[in-house]
């Protein structure tokens, strides 16, 4: 027998203890029939204002993942959101392969999202290659981005560190710094916009900034369940969060 509440899908999702975007955002993306189930990763809240700092962050995030991972598979869910942006950037495109490999056999070999792949999913449904990039980081943490996107074969036209010392700082971010920050990105050559990290409350934001300036603008978070959905069959159109989720 299906499961009463999500008979078509059970969504695993796994975020850092200090993440409090993440599950809000992605239950408010949920289609009929899928339900989402948040594990959480415990860290704590280290200042990441220096590489040190930030190593240690991400320390915290390898030590605490699997455990949340089986954590969550108890209710045996169809795939597995590992809601977590530095870890997938840290140690560069080669290391991803091994990373989610790693995340799937901790999964107990279900589907599992990373932002890297939801992101050149979502990069390649628009064909476009010249991007500017908004991050929840100061510089340490910036510099691992555009290397990714570097390596990744994108264009990184523009990048903007939002600055936050902290991983529960990053959802004090506001709506009206956000709007700057894609203000202080775009550009006539800028074909899509990226954010990256799921503890910035970003989906609302990028739909109406995709509105005004007529390209994509693709929070993290959207394009993590986006990607999810369509992995596991799962074609709605979810409208409200951007052409993703409504076109593709």
């Amino acid at each position: 027998m299906p499961d009463s509440l999500g008979p078509r899908l059970k969504v695993g999702v796994v975020v850092p203890s200090t993440n409090t975007s993440a599950q809000p955002e992605l239950d408010a993306l949920r289609p009929d029939g899928v339900t989402n189930h948040t594990g959480r990763m415990v860290i704590d809240d280290d200042p990441m204002v220096d590489e040190p700092g930030f190593g240690h962050v991400m320390a915290g995030i390898r030590r605490s993942t699997r455990p949340a991972v089986r954590g969550v598979i108890g209710c045996d869910p169809g795939c597995v959101i590992i809601g977590v942006s530095p870890e997938s950037y840290w140690e560069g495109t080669p290391a991803h392969g091994r990373v989610h490999a790693a995340m799937r056999e901790a999964a107990g070999g279900r589907p599992v999202t990373m932002s890297p792949d939801a992101i050149n999913a979502a990069l390649a449904a628009y064909d476009v290659r010249r991007i500017a990039v908004i991050t929840p980081y100061l510089p340490v943490g910036d510099d691992s981005v555009r290397r990714f996107f570097g390596d990744s074969g994108y264009d990184l036209l523009n990048l903007h560190g939002l600055g936050m010392p902290s991983p529960a700082k990053i959802s004090h971010v506001s709506e009206t710094e956000l709007r700057d920050a894609v203000k202080e990105v775009d550009g006539a050559d800028v074909e899509a916009i990226v954010q990256v990290g799921t503890n910035v409350a970003m989906a609302r934001v990028a739909a109406v900034a995709e509105f005004w300036l007529g390209k994509p603008v693709l929070s993290n978070n959207v394009v993590l369940y986006w990607h999810a959905l369509r992995q596991n069959g799962i074609a709605d159109r979810v409208r409200g969060f951007g052409s993703l989720l409504s076109e593709h």
